[in-house]
């Protein structure tokens, strides 16, 4: 079995959940990427940030992480959408770290509109084996995609 490192941003902790119920099931060392000033505000205003962040290709400054890399050959990567791609802290996640010969398996929970996430994540990762995603449908913090499809899903990522 591969040794899995589950790295994630989330801001309602939604894609919080996903982590930790893969944590959960299989096991695996768990890392939230956090922005080093929180958003703030109401929702609308953090919608117009993040819009405004994505369309100028913001990467805000994130707080260190104690990972290590080469502890891990998998790294299960979990981001909300926002703007139909992945989030600016995870963009600067990957734009600053070296995942040269990793697996990794992202999942991407969003309302319905995943957009170009997964493409994204393979662009910002050309040296990686980029595999298994999934997207996970939430309204508001209700899951709508299947528990029973999660379950599936975490079942087969590791083999």
């Amino acid at each position: 079995m591969r040794k899995a490192a589950i790295v994630y941003y989330s801001y309602t902790n939604n894609t919080k959940k996903i982590a930790e119920m893969i944590q959960h099931k299989m096991g695996g060392d768990l890392f939230e990427i956090k922005t080093v000033t929180p958003y703030t505000g109401s929702y609308n205003e953090v919608v117009e940030q993040g819009q405004k962040e994505i369309n100028e290709g913001f990467k805000p400054p994130i707080q260190p992480m104690n990972i290590q890399l080469e502890q891990y050959d998998t790294i299960i990567l979990g981001t909300p959408v926002w703007w139909y791609t992945l989030t600016p802290a995870v963009r600067t996640f990957l734009s600053g770290t070296d995942l040269t010969g990793k697996r990794i398996i992202p999942f991407a929970t969003n309302a319905g509109w995943l957009g170009h996430t997964f493409q994204d994540i393979r662009k910002l990762c050309p040296d990686s084996e980029v595999v298994k995603e999934r997207n996970i449908e939430f309204s508001e913090d209700t899951l709508k995609t299947s528990g029973k499809d999660i379950e599936n899903w975490i079942e087969g990522m590791l083999k």
